[in-house]
């Protein structure tokens, strides 16, 4: 069972305003950025083994959410958010969110954390090489049903991984659906809070029962450390967001790419080669 220490405090803020950064330089979700944070800090905090790498995608969901609403309400502002849209979005989030927690409880921390590691490199192949010829924006009405599908696709991946779920919501709306870039940033924000939001709580129900857990724990929960990163990233990321007009945006995703693939390179090899 793990025990925080004020240094222990200490990192989890650190790390928390850090990830917010990187989020907001970079236009990443900070889930992906959370998850490897979490896993080291949790493991340098003493957590079980057995609920370690659950307990990470838990948290990361549940600080996800009001970032993703504080984002959703800026992209309201600009007239990005399709209100009708996003309630089937949303429909099919909740039931993938729910969908894809399921599974990752039936995996192994170790399973886990390799698929984590070969999601984060595919994630940097992405930002690399994938630019695709985007269609033609549509007009006319989309069906509820295509929606919801995709609702549900990146409700599974957020809840599976422990992430936002945009990189597969946003391109899946613009490539599949033909929606404008703008749009479905936008819309995808939205479906985020409700992803992150039904996954968080599948979390805390599947490891509800679990006597490994740390101190502050809700199931794979753990409600001290969101209280302490979820502001700090908040904070962070508006901050990341303005530096961000100032650097050139191609170079610092390569970096980050880069970095992606040393990470999951090296989950990888822990979760499955030692």
């Amino acid at each position: 069972m793990g025990t925080f220490s004020i240094a222990t405090i200490v990192l989890f803020v650190v790390l928390g305003s850090l990830a917010g950064f990187l989020a907001g330089l970079l236009g990443i979700g900070g889930g992906i950025i959370l998850v490897p944070l979490f896993l080291w800090a949790f493991e340098a905090s003493g957590f079980a083994s057995e609920i370690l790498v659950h307990t990470a995608f838990g948290t990361s969901l549940a600080v996800i959410i009001p970032t993703a609403i504080s984002s959703t309400f800026g992209h309201r502002k600009r007239g990005n958010v399709d209100w009708h849209q996003v309630g089937f979005l949303c429909m099919g989030g909740a039931l993938g969110a729910l969908s894809g927690a399921w599974l990752a409880s039936m995996l192994s921390g170790e399973w886990l954390k390799g698929l984590f590691g070969v999601m984060q490199i595919l994630v940097a192949a992405q930002l690399l090489i994938f630019h695709p010829r985007l269609p033609p924006e549509r007009r006319d009405q989309v069906s509820r049903w295509a929606l919801a599908l995709v609702g549900f696709a990146g409700g599974v991946f957020s809840s599976f991984f422990g992430v936002g779920g945009g990189v597969i919501a946003v391109p899946l709306m613009v490539i599949a659906l033909s929606f404008p870039i703008h749009l479905a940033v936008g819309n995808s924000s939205a479906l985020i809070v409700v992803s992150s939001l039904f996954g968080a709580l599948s979390y805390m129900f599947h490891g509800w029962e679990s006597n490994l857990l740390p101190p502050f724990s809700l199931g794979y929960v753990n409600c001290l450390v969101l209280a302490l990163v979820a502001p700090f990233t908040i904070g962070m990321a508006r901050i990341g967001v303005r530096v961000a007009s100032r650097t050139t945006h191609d170079k610092l995703l390569r970096v980050f790419a880069g970095l992606l693939i040393l990470v999951g390179l090296r989950m990888i090899y822990r979760a499955w080669f030692v």
